[in-house]
């Protein structure tokens, strides 16, 4: 299809792409959308994970750390990842018996490699700025289809954080007139938005959530269990390592004293603070208590649990009734944590969205096709209300094939 005849479609079939903070791999879905903004319809056509494989995980982590990264790597895994998202777009087309020529649009977010929300004001060469790699034109011209990507950058532009994104999406897919909902997406960074009852009028407004990042989400669990076991295991499958430990509640709470916790919505993070870096430290000081490995599972499980239940009841509770906490990514399978979550929000019902018919891998793929569609549109995608932003504004850049 091409430009022109893609500007004027009202019905568009999208390819989203994510890769999240936490390394795991890169999600596709496949979706149709009628129409476009917060009243788009959204269909998921077909979806596929692609994991990544240990030693690209290990090159990734290495080039989101300051102390291990390298320009040459960072140049050459900008092309080298985009060819990996061309390859998951191909292979998803398949597994959905479609041509690849039947997609309207690929939507990617990329792989963030490092976030900086607030400007450094000791040093004029480090504004606040975003950076995410994959490059378009490499997926565009392997899959001969027009991209879109890229996206924080133009709300960073507008005075916005560039984050959080996922409330858009979260409005459009999960507003409910009766109850009040948070979505919380536990990736390696975890991020809510709080979506009020929308009452019973035909409008719709998104301009009264609240949504910004928790904190870590399972980004130190991972690298923890990764530690402990010597590079066997990635995560904790089901939370079973950290459901035979106890937590230790004296370094809990010097985890929950990190500033970040105390700082005002809107704010998002990553693995600048919350990283390999600040995983080491945590874990050197837990073996040095004498913290048995199930012990040390379980404390970094809390950390995350202990961590949205507080944002919750600092940020969220004193402004909106909440009756539902409705959990994806892939936190949504650690059974541990979820168990965690119920306990310090009694009087809430968790649920994964799965349990609402939208699966919670998907989520982000999803959301992500939703940002390219508006685009393609003319339509402001971010949500100043979420990311700080002084106006509303188109987000993306296109590629063409």
């Amino acid at each position: 299809m091409n430009l022109l005849s893609l500007l004027n479609q009202t019905s568009l079939t999208v390819a989203g792409l994510m890769s999240g903070t936490s390394l795991d791999g890169i999600d596709v879905a496949i979706v149709r959308i009628d129409g476009c903004g917060v009243d788009a319809k959204v269909q998921l056509l077909h979806f596929e994970s692609f994991p990544y494989d240990d030693e690209l995980r290990e090159k990734l982590k290495q080039m989101c750390s300051i102390e291990h990264s390298d320009v040459a790597l960072l140049c050459g895994m900008n092309f080298a990842i985009a060819e990996k998202f061309a390859d998951a777009v191909v292979q998803t087309a398949a597994a959905a018996n479609m041509r690849v020529d039947e997609i309207d649009l690929i939507s990617s977010h990329g792989q963030t490699v490092w976030h900086i929300p607030v400007a450094d004001e000791t040093n004029p060469f480090l504004p606040k700025s975003t950076l995410q790699i994959g490059d378009l034109s490499v997926i565009a011209k392997r899959t001969g289809v027009t991209v879109v990507g890229d996206f924080r950058t133009a709300d960073m532009a507008a005075g916005g954080q560039g984050a959080p994104l996922a409330p858009y999406g979260d409005f459009i897919m999960f507003r409910d007139e009766a109850k009040g909902r948070i979505l919380q997406n536990i990736g390696g960074i975890g991020n809510c938005t709080a979506i009020p009852a929308q009452g019973t009028g035909t409008a719709t407004d998104a301009g009264n959530l609240i949504a910004f990042d928790t904190g870590p989400g399972n980004m130190i669990m991972d690298q923890v269990v990764y530690e402990l076991s010597e590079g066997k295991l990635s995560y904790d499958a089901d939370g079973a390592w950290a459901a035979r430990g106890q937590v230790n509640t004296e370094l809990l709470e010097e985890m929950l004293a990190h500033p970040y916790f105390a700082q005002l919505p809107p704010k998002t993070t990553g693995r600048e603070l919350f990283g390999k870096t600040y995983t080491a430290t945590w874990l050197k000081a837990a073996l040095e208590r004498g913290l048995a490995h199930e012990d040390i599972v379980a404390t970094a499980t809390a950390f995350t649990a202990h961590s949205i239940a507080r944002s919750y009841q600092d940020f969220i509770f004193p402004q909106y009734d909440m009756a539902e906490v409705i959990v994806s990514g892939g936190g949504a399978r650690n059974r541990t944590l979820l168990s965690m979550l119920q306990e310090l929000l009694p009087e809430q019902a968790i649920l994964t969205s799965d349990e609402l018919g939208i699966s919670g891998d998907a989520k982000e793929a999803i959301l992500f096709a939703l940002l390219g569609n508006d685009f393609i549109h003319g339509v402001p995608n971010n949500l100043p209300s979420a990311t700080g932003a002084d106006c509303p504004t188109i987000m993306g850049k296109l590629a063409l094939p």
